[in-house]
């Protein structure tokens, strides 16, 4: 086994460890764990900040810089999912209406 092998196993070992540790460090506590308030309430934007930051970008920029022009499907595609989830408040629903516009255009039109 060669230096670079080695190191790589003991990185992955550790990697593996290190995650099993802070995944059940609540869990090895005999103590009953409460959050507070503000923690509690914070957590529950979590999900949504990290939708948004992983959606947006790739809403508004293409190879990194922001669209420069007004003919690209994802535009449309976000203005009729906003539209029909203001509407009906269906996830489902935003979903199809963005889909149904943005494929045609970006197929159809190779926008």
């Amino acid at each position: 086994m060669n230096k670079t092998d080695l190191w790589t196993l003991v990185t992955i070992v550790g990697m593996a460890l290190l995650s099993v540790i802070t995944r059940c460090f609540f869990f090895l506590s005999n103590n009953h764990w409460v959050m507070p308030a503000w923690l509690q309430r914070g957590l529950h934007y979590a999900p949504i900040a990290a939708m948004a930051a992983v959606i947006v970008p790739e809403m508004v920029m293409t190879q990194g810089q922001l669209i420069s022009t007004w003919q690209d499907a994802r535009l449309f595609a976000v203005a009729a999912g906003l539209a029909c989830f203001y509407w009906k408040r269906s996830m489902f629903g935003t979903i199809i209406a963005g889909m149904a516009v943005y494929l045609p255009l970006h197929v159809g039109l190779g926008w």
